[in-house]
């Protein structure tokens, strides 16, 4: 009988030997290097951009100035308790919408709790500061994967390659070109890396109760990217069950299935571990029903991770889905794939595109990817499996049903390739796998550099390439080139030794340690330097393609200041009007109608499209509207008017000067007459006003058109307003200056605007000048009578509310007493709401014309109203069972992990309650010589 082998060091629970520095552990330098690195380069694009804060340029372009922004600035004041609204209600947006879903989709990432460290009126920099960690955190977390999947026969694979390629994960394409102006987004990229742990830690056993904690986090901060890098997740564990030995414990090291082992392969000669009775293990040996079995429970372990931590999220998660079921629907979009050229195009440095999948992760990167089928060094199956991952999962992004599976069943308005951080991080996985056991031979890095240059020739007919594409990859790759020249050299001078140097090697460690060191320095300044540039360029093409929004400036704290020495709520609404961007309740304060957000609900922008309002982003942006018919219906009593003092740009911040206009308005509960409260956007706008409003204010003549010049009657003196929702082109009264409309259906709803005062003969005559078809209403033209107006005033103020007091999310009126009819409340009538006369029990508000109503009686003398998220209660109730499960899930790990009486100090593993194996002739099994770990 052999003398028993004296055990090696056991691993720690992160793969790290035992007795390990942790200043000197390389599972903790890999993501502490890749964070900040991350940041550096990315602030250099942005400096290199001259973009604010680091230069003039405003980088507000599409969503992040007009709903990311005032989004970061509201949430600063309502954590600090200065708003009217609370998180179920946002009184400022929309004349009154729900917030709880709104946090869901734009807020509730941990991150964005630091806007409350920054000043008030700074919350671009608050913004940049988070997106700059957003990406920081996710270089970090995919080193931490990284670093994790060991190569076969070491501890961990070099920990600043790790760092460099997790630095690529965070600054690839999608960051530069959606992720850095969506910063939501950049949650689901810090989540994939975190998810694949995640899965890594199912597979193993590990750690029963932080999987599914952060699971919840990652769905919390946004589970619209979490969805997708849960399906990106699934597929890595499905790769990882295949490559790795089934009865491999804490390990991350791949079957050799027969691999080349030759000299420039960071793999040893020597023979196969021994098993726990002391008979040499059998390499490619076929799964046994045991090995089946445990792939089994690993995905059994992984499903219900998955659950327990969806199921922790759901509170806010089911409050974010119920509030799509009750959005104003966009139209349906039909999924047209981008051309392949344009696909191998986005390969590449220095490419924006919306419509096509950001998938640059770096030249030197891309190039180590590429060898991956080509690197015999790499277990065959291992090469193949993730191979065909990578090119599974490309082609799913060009499908049509794998698109929607991709985008939860709805193919979005927009970018239609969320999703391409997926892919980039499985060729970053793919990278790692084939350069962390060693430079890849020569062979294998000509194949995938005549792999590239293949791409890249095919991609030279893309719209998307910019004039800095390729001499940017090209000076990149010249430099991964002479990087992996030093490190061949340095790998065949150093083939031996536990230092990197040959024993008898009388050099100093100096001069070896020279050729590994400028390797690393010329990998590093080819991928940083092509990225920063990179990064550069699409900053200024979107700068130079998109919409924009100019920095805050003068101009808006003109604005703020105004709103604020006129706000009286709930006496009055005061609406700060509109500015470049949008949003601006949020981002000024006031009470108005502008509301941009995903969940803008139907019925409010029904209501409000009725009434004359117009809309962008086909109908979930509201804007504000003008008009004193419907300043008196919704109680706005003071509207505050700007307007620039030099051109707005790009490099400057804008100045301008802002002034109130105070108006007697009725209050925000008013009562109505019962009777019919339907409402059709198609009807006339005047007489819709009208009949919200109770009275009749507005003349609409018969109007005649000849070309494109409209004539009509009207009384003298009264006020021309022109409603063509759907034209694009300018109105002017003769005489008078032309008017702006941009309509563009369905996408641009115009507002209706005034032209002027009718002339005393009372003839008007309306000159329009189209940039499109002409399209109008029936009945385009109405007159309004101020002095009709003000008796409906009047009247209206008379016999509404007396005393109007309102909270976080709720409402009280006090009535005149002997009230009858109908309280209608100036809030659009929403799913969630429910009232209440006097003492009764509330009920689910009713409707008004698209407002809130409440039957009166007669004898009641105050109404109430409250809002409560739809999907709040379903959600807690699902929290608190998936809260029960955890529970008991620890309960169960932390029995099974009690060491029996008379174990061995081995004990048995967390969760699988699955004896530890024997270690073997001072090796573990698990650093056995295999061909790569992944």
């Amino acid at each position: 009988m052999p003398p028993a082998a004296t055990p090696a060091p056991a691993p720690d629970r992160d793969g790290a030997r035992g007795g390990l520095r942790a200043t000197r552990n390389p599972l903790l330098l890999a993501p502490a290097a890749a964070g900040p690195l991350a940041a550096l380069v990315f602030v250099l694009a942005t400096a290199l951009a001259r973009s604010h804060p680091l230069g003039p340029y405003t980088r507000n372009v599409v969503d992040l100035g007009q709903q990311y922004l005032p989004y970061h600035a509201y949430w600063r004041t309502l954590l600090l308790g200065d708003t009217h609204g609370d998180a179920f209600l946002n009184w400022n947006s929309g004349f009154g919408a729900g917030f709880l879903g709104d946090i869901g989709t734009y807020l509730s990432s941990p991150f964005s709790l630091l806007v409350v460290l920054f000043p008030a009126d700074r919350p671009e920099l608050a913004l940049y500061v988070i997106t700059v960690l957003k990406i920081a955190a996710a270089g970090a977390a995919m080193a931490a994967l990284l670093i994790r999947l060991r190569p076969a026969g070491r501890a961990t694979g070099p920990w600043p390659l790790a760092a460099l390629l997790g630095a690529a994960y965070a600054l690839s394409g999608w960051t530069f070109n959606h992720g850095a102006s969506v910063p939501m987004w950049l949650d689901g990229l810090i989540a994939f890396p975190l998810l694949c742990l995640v899965a890594e830690w199912a597979r193993t056993g590990r750690r029963p109760v932080l999987g599914p904690l952060v699971v919840a986090v990652a769905w919390i901060a946004n589970f619209y990217t979490a969805y997708m890098a849960t399906l990106g997740a699934a597929l890595f564990l499905a790769v990882r069950l295949f490559t790795t030995d089934a009865t491999d414990g804490a390990d991350g090291a791949d079957v050799t299935d027969g691999a080349d082992v030759t000299d420039g392969a960071d793999v040893t000669d020597a023979p196969p571990a021994a098993d726990a009775q002391g008979a040499p293990a059998t390499q490619g040996t076929p799964a046994t029903p045991s090995a089946a079995r445990r792939r089994l429970a690993a995905l059994l372990r992984a499903g219900w991770t998955v659950c327990l931590g969806v199921g922790l999220a759901a509170p806010l998660v089911l409050v974010v889905f119920s509030g799509t079921k009750y959005a104003d629907p966009t139209p349906e979009t039909v999924f047209a794939p981008a051309s392949w050229t344009e696909l191998f195009g986005r390969l590449l440095p220095a490419t924006a595109q919306v419509n096509t999948p950001a998938l640059f992760i770096g030249t030197p990167a891309l190039v180590l990817a590429l060898s991956l089928p080509f690197n015999r060094a790499v277990a065959p199956r291992v090469r193949r499996a993730w191979t065909a991952l990578i090119v599974l999962v490309a082609l799913s992004l060009q499908w049509g049903p794998t698109h929607l599976l991709w985008h939860a069943g709805a193919s979005p308005n927009g970018n239609p390739y969320r999703q391409t951080f997926v892919l980039c991080g499985l060729l970053l996985v793919a990278a790692w796998l084939s350069a962390a056991p060693g430079v890849p031979r020569p062979a294998a890095l000509l194949g995938a550099t005549a792999l590239l240059g293949a791409l890249a020739l095919a991609a030279r007919t893309s719209p998307d390439i910019d004039a800095w594409t390729y001499p940017a990859a090209g000076a990149a790759a010249l430099l991964a080139l002479a990087a992996a020249l030093l490190a061949l050299r340095a790998a065949r001078r150093a083939p031996a030794g536990h230092d990197g140097r040959p024993a008898a090697d009388p050099r100093p460690a100096g001069v070896s340690r020279a050729l590994p060191v400028a390797a690393a320095v010329l990998l590093l300044a080819a991928q940083a330097g092509e990225t920063a540039v990179g990064g550069m360029r699409v900053e200024q093409q979107q700068r130079a393609d998109v919409a924009w929004a100019p920095r805050i400036g003068e101009w808006q704290r003109a604005v703020g200041a105004e709103t604020a020495r006129a706000d009286a709520w709930p006496a009055y609404r005061t609406d700060p009007g509109p500015l470049p961007g949008g949003n601006e309740p949020l981002l000024l304060g006031g009470e108005g109608a502008d509301a941009y957000s995903s969940l803008t609900t139907e019925n409010t922008s029904r209501t409000l499209d009725s009434l004359g309002f117009g809309h962008y982003a086909k109908g979930r942006h509201p804007e504000t509207l003008d008009n004193p018919v419907t300043d008196a219906i919704f109680s706005i009593g003071a509207r505050v008017r700007s307007e620039a003092t030099e051109p707005v740009r790009q490099d400057a911040a804008p100045r301008g000067t802002a002034t109130t206009t105070r108006t007697p308005v009725p209050p925000l509960v008013t009562v109505r007459p019962g009777g019919p409260a339907a409402v059709d956007p198609a009807d006339s706008a005047f007489r819709n006003q009208e009949l919200l409003l109770g009275a009749a204010v507005y003349a609409q003549p018969a109007v005649r058109r000849t070309g494109t010049t409209l004539t009509a009657r009207c009384p003298a003196g009264t006020a021309l307003w022109f409603w063509a929702p759907d034209y694009h082109g300018t109105a002017a009264l003769a005489g008078a200056a032309p008017v702006d409309y941009d309509g563009r259906p369905p996408a641009v709803r115009a507002a209706m605007a005034t032209l002027g005062t009718v002339p005393a003969d009372g003839r008007i005559r309306i000159d329009l000048v189209p940039e499109k078809g002409l399209t109008l209403p029936d009945r385009p033209v109405g007159c309004l009578d101020r002095t009709r107006l003000a008796a409906a005033v009047a009247r209206l103020t008379a016999t509404g509310a007396t005393r109007v007091t309102a909270t976080g999310h709720a409402l009280t009126a006090e009535l005149p007493p002997g009230s009858t009819g109908t309280a209608v409340v100036a809030v659009p009538r929403t799913t969630g709401w429910r009232c209440a006369a006097g003492d009764a029990a509330p009920v689910s508000a009713r409707s008004h014309r698209g407002l809130i109503a409440v039957p009166l009686d007669g004898r009641t003398t105050r109404v109430s109203c409250s809002y409560r998220p739809p999907g709040v209660r379903l959600g807690a109730a699902a929290g608190a069972a998936a809260l029960l499960a955890l529970l008991a899930t620890a309960l169960l790990a932390r029995r099974r992990a009690r060491r029996p009486a008379g174990a061995s100090p081995e004990g048995r593993q967390e969760f699988t309650d699955r004896p530890r194996e024997a270690r073997s002739s001072g090796r573990d099994a698990d650093y056995a010589a295999r061909r790569t770990g992944a």
